[in-house]
């Protein structure tokens, strides 16, 4: 019981520290053709989402920076996305694994057909470690939003159930991957794709869950 009332304490002192400190989120620019810029306005609406919804201070400026970069250190998360093809060179994999083991947090939005080239590329990143699907038990499902059955489907893809995936380094869950979802698309103005009220309110929840995870953990 009282482990408990400390876990609870310490989640929420770290929740008003993220309340309190205005952070950043950034989209990762990535080589090999794919289209990384998908998706503009996804990113700025769960932003905005997040600051309504749970408090919390993050720009609504949303930069874009190179994998390669060391700019990618200024931001607590990265937000990857893209319908092709990804390419890491042996430089950029290693920034991208210091930026995560280091305490960073990247997520990755397939908007159809990044699959195969994600999981390549996240060998170079971290290599002998695979995408494991999470259980619906995992707390990145049970923030402020609860989805008791995981990821909400959001777009049909090829038909299959959503799921979703993570990296973990040390213990710690680093990269988190939505595949047959597509939550990017869900983010974005209604008006792009025209999803229900009720799709884009699940997105931008699960979303929510997500950034709240990743601030407080």
């Amino acid at each position: 019981m009282k482990k408990k009332i400390i876990i609870s304490i310490l989640f929420l002192i770290s929740l008003s520290l993220v309340r309190a400190q205005e952070v950043q989120i950034a989209v990762l620019k990535y080589k090999g053709g794919g289209d990384w810029y998908a998706n503009p306005t996804s990113v700025p609406n769960l932003v905005a989402f997040c600051n309504e919804n749970l408090g919390t201070n993050i720009n609504k400026e949303v930069p874009a920076v190179d994998v390669g970069s060391a700019d990618i250190f200024n931001y607590p998360m990265l937000d990857m996305t893209g319908h092709g093809n990804v390419l890491f060179s042996p430089e950029e994999a290693e920034n991208l694994r210091k930026y995560l083991a280091g305490g960073g947090f990247l997520h990755v939005s397939d908007n159809y057909g990044l699959d195969k080239y994600i999981r390549r590329e996240m060998k170079k990143v971290f290599p002998g470690s695979e995408f494991v699907e999470l259980p619906f038990s995992h707390p990145i499902y049970h923030q402020k939003y609860q989805f008791p059955y995981g990821l909400p489907k959001i777009h049909e893809h090829d038909g299959l159930p959503p799921q979703g995936f993570g990296i973990f380094y040390k213990g710690r869950l680093v990269v988190f991957y939505d595949y047959e979802c597509d939550l990017g698309d869900g983010w974005e103005d209604p008006e792009v794709h025209h999803d229900s009220e009720q799709k884009r309110r699940e997105a931008l929840q699960m979303g929510a869950n997500i950034v709240q995870y990743v601030f407080t953990h």
